[in-house]
């Protein structure tokens, strides 16, 4: 089965929700095709079926339900599950869906996680590259990572849209093009430097656009780790291996190409970004893959996500899956 695992769906209700909370550039996600009506619902199955995907895993990334506010964080991030859950019960065949949470606050994380992956079945959790502007680095995250970790769970991580923290890229017009696969590449690089790849060798992390530049830069920074980060144990290039990236890049073989020598084609799950690419952008998104990959390696690619589909059971032995290429 074909698995598209980074695709979006916003409710006008949940929109409604963050900007009722303060959040200013939710209206940006309106009028996109990534709604829920049956007219929506109808012309994105259509397009999925053109382009030769039977499923997407679902996030409201970049609009995380984050606020200061725990109250509200909550709110939000249960009105999100709630909503995906009803969609994932309509449409089985269609729809998965990475579950939100009410960070910075993390014991409600913690709680809206067990509820989201146990009693609503969930195949994940998805974040955005900073939470408020803290790096998921950052040790207060290490809870949630212990807990997906125990639980062999996904941890989907989508930019988020805060231009890396720079006023070179906010003023200059590059927030999404430039911006976002440079949150990509620090968010890998903070994980990689933090060794939560290696710590957590359960979780299953997913990068979204192959990585941003990570690919580029995976031999530079092994050179640099001895005098710009003595303490790190594990090479980036072996610590990359064991994430996962989805393979969005707008149609380019060569990008495709260098993630996959860089981190092996059994590391790359089908991602599409839909709605930014659809029509025939989404029919693209599937077909350089075929042009980039020999047929076994591409259809591997492709169809690598559904395994993300079961729900994370941490009663179960190691899931592996994954891995076996």
């Amino acid at each position: 089965m074909r698995t598209d695992v980074h695709a979006h769906l916003w409710s006008e209700a949940y929109l409604r929700l963050l900007e009722s909370y303060g959040r200013r550039d939710a209206a940006a996600h309106r009028g996109l095709g990534a709604g829920d009506s049956a007219r929506e619902l109808d012309a994105r199955f259509a397009m999925n079926d053109a382009a030769g995907i039977d499923h997407q895993i679902l996030s409201v990334s970049p609009q995380g339900p984050y606020f200061a506010d725990a109250g509200q964080a909550v709110t939000a991030a249960r009105h999100a599950n709630d909503h995906y859950a009803g969609l994932v019960r309509d449409w089985p065949a269609r729809f998965s869906a990475f579950a939100a949470l009410p960070l910075p606050h993390l014991d409600a994380s913690l709680e809206e996680l067990a509820r989201a992956l146990g009693e609503l079945g969930m195949a994940g959790v998805g974040v955005t590259t900073d939470v408020l502007g803290r790096s998921l680095g950052d040790p207060v995250f290490t809870p949630l990572f212990e807990e997906l970790d125990w639980r062999g769970g996904v941890l989907s991580v989508h930019p988020s849209g805060h231009d890396a923290g720079s006023p070179l890229i906010a003023a200059h017009r590059m927030r999404w093009m430039v911006g976002a696969p440079t949150e990509d590449t620090i968010c890998a690089m903070h994980l990689i430097l933090e060794g939560i790849p290696r710590r957590f060798p359960r979780l299953r992390i997913i990068h979204s656009h192959l990585g941003g530049a990570l690919p580029l830069l995976l031999p530079r920074a092994d050179d640099h780790l001895p005098w710009e980060a003595p303490d790190v144990v594990e090479k980036p290039t072996e610590a990359a291996r064991r994430m996962y990236y989805d393979t969005v890049a707008h149609g380019h073989v060569p990008a495709v190409r260098a993630a996959t020598d860089s981190y092996g084609a059994d590391r790359l799950l089908l991602g599409t970004d839909f709605p930014y690419q659809s029509g025939q952008q989404l029919c693209r998104a599937v077909s350089f893959l075929e042009e980039a990959l020999p047929p076994e390696r591409a259809e591997q690619v492709l169809t690598a996500g559904a395994r993300l589909r079961r729900r994370s059971d941490p009663q179960s032995e190691r899931d592996d899956t994954l891995q076996d290429g």
